[in-house]
């Protein structure tokens, strides 16, 4: 008992039995779209399939991995910098001068200078900033802005006092 409209037009002639089937074909596809359709607008999503959960994961993963190669990139240019700015500024030490210590942590170590940056260091005009492995003595200046960069390469600095009575 199909639909009686399309009984009469085959009987008369007007169409075929293969159109008559195509067309009640695609009224079937169509009202299986309209159900899919009705149940995604109740739900508010459609379905989601374990590809398109494997492909956001992978989506989340590349994201995460590429905020931590620009914070590996950035970190990377500032110890560039703050090198250039030691490279650039440091004084030259006095291998056969006069010991100045400092403390690092724990540790107690010393550089050799003349006393002339002994006593610049001790006024606040010079600093101590550590490079890698070694330590490099700058002006007070350069020390601050490898500061901004980077506070854990400063080593020594002290602030300038008006007068100091030993």
């Amino acid at each position: 008992m199909g639909n009686p409209l399309q009984e009469q037009l085959l009987k008369a002639g007007l169409v075929s039995k293969k159109q008559a089937n195509k067309v009640k074909q695609e009224q079937y596809v169509q009202s299986k779209k309209k159900k899919k359709s009705k149940s995604v607008r109740k739900s508010g999503r459609k379905p989601i399939s374990k590809a398109e959960v494997a492909r956001a994961a992978e989506v989340a993963r590349n994201r995460e991995l590429s905020r931590k190669q620009a914070e590996e990139q950035k970190q990377h240019e500032l110890q560039a910098q703050i090198k250039q700015l030691v490279m650039q500024n440091r004084l030259e030490r006095n291998e056969n001068g006069q010991a100045y210590h400092f403390a690092l942590g724990k540790k107690i170590h010393r550089i050799f200078v003349d006393k002339e940056m002994i006593d610049r260091l001790c006024q606040g005009q010079l600093g101590i900033v550590q490079l890698v492995d070694s330590f490099e003595v700058v002006p007070a200046k350069v020390v601050q802005q490898v500061a901004e960069r980077d506070k854990e390469a400063v080593v020594s600095l002290r602030e300038p006092s008006e007068e100091e009575d030993w």
